[in-house]
């Protein structure tokens, strides 16, 4: 046995210069409550992991009525909230303790039941990525005395912390507007098309606000049948095209894609198309698909900040318990043309 598996926290102790009980706080996260300073509980961490200090997740949860346990709740594990779940992942084992995610599939149902039997586990704190049913969830949690925080999704009652959505999608349709090939002389294929995702949630809705605001500077309106959002389903996206390619008669001008789930569903019809055809059409995704890069056309993107948004989860959840909202700017990556 390594001289690393052998150390113990007053080993940690000594080479911190503080106490047994100080250390203690610090790796089992309740350094707040004993009024120890953040640089000083993040030092003994440091020094811990550096050391290749491990707790006794059991032995702590019978002691203080904490498991170790932190859990991220997702919708879906496409490419955004896998690399958020990954982030999630790391900042959660660098605090020492132990990361649990499940996939919801956007059942509300399925996520009250989740949350009741994290709670039967003594769970330390849950991060909710896109929620259906947020205050729902936030009031489940608080009967549970669960501390918990929003991400991708804003909440009345907890912090939140998500993607400014808006920004994002008036950024996104500025760019579809100024790559827009020649005009056809057909006013319905002329037009801007938002496609994907579900209007009554958040992130859609603003995404559909910014869109909106973006088509009304340059056209002055924008047309109810413009705007295609009822669902993420990848199946649902690939009917959504091919049904508006055969009403229009070809590709409409400009096509803004909502979330790369619906990119991968609009793909599946697009990639049948000759390659005249793609030419016709601007393209944009609400989301970083690295592949989009290596297709036979361009397609502006969106980059959601998941590092940022999950670093700031944890420091709402660790220094705020009033329900604030904290907006992350994404980033546009314009293709080359």
């Amino acid at each position: 046995m390594s001289n690393k598996q052998k150390e113990t926290i007053y080993d940690i102790a000594q080479k911190a210069g503080a106490s047994a009980s100080t250390v203690s706080a610090a790796l089992n996260g309740t350094w707040k409550k004993r009024r120890i300073s953040e640089k000083t509980a993040q030092r003994i961490i440091q020094i811990a992991r550096e050391q290749g200090y491990t707790t006794n997740n059991q032995a702590r949860a019978l002691r203080t009525s904490r498991s170790g346990l932190v859990a991220l709740l997702v919708p879906e594990y496409n490419r955004f909230f896998s690399n958020i779940a990954q982030t999630f992942s790391q900042e959660v084992r660098a605090r020492n303790l132990c990361p649990v995610i499940i996939s919801t599939e956007r059942d509300p149902k399925e996520e009250r039941h989740i949350v009741e039997d994290l709670s039967n586990w003594q769970i330390d704190s849950i991060f909710f990525v896109g929620s259906v049913s947020p205050e729902d969830l936030s009031r489940q949690c608080k009967d549970a005395q669960i501390p918990h925080v929003f991400v991708d999704q804003p909440c009345a009652l907890a912090p939140s912390v998500v993607t400014d959505n808006r920004a994002g999608a008036l950024m996104l349709t500025q760019q579809i507007l100024a790559s827009m090939p020649a005009a056809t002389g057909d006013p319905l294929r002329d037009r801007v098309y938002f496609l994907g995702g579900d209007r009554r949630l958040p992130s859609t809705y603003n995404r559909i606000e910014g869109f909106s605001e973006a088509i009304r500077a340059v056209t002055g309106s924008v047309a109810p049948d413009q705007i295609i959002a009822k669902t993420y389903a990848k199946d649902a996206a690939t009917q959504a095209i091919a049904d508006l390619y055969g009403q229009l008669g070809g590709l409409p001008r400009g096509l803004f894609i909502n979330s790369d789930s619906v990119f991968e569903g609009a793909m599946h019809f697009i990639a049948t198309l000759p390659e005249d055809e793609l030419q016709t059409c601007a393209f944009g995704c609400f989301d970083y698909e690295p592949f989009g890069q290596l297709l036979r056309f361009p397609v502006h993107m969106i980059r959601q900040r998941h590092k940022k948004l999950v670093q700031r989860a944890f420091w709402h959840l660790e220094h705020t318990t009033t329900p604030v909202l904290e907006q992350i700017e994404p980033e546009l990556y314009r293709a080359k043309t």
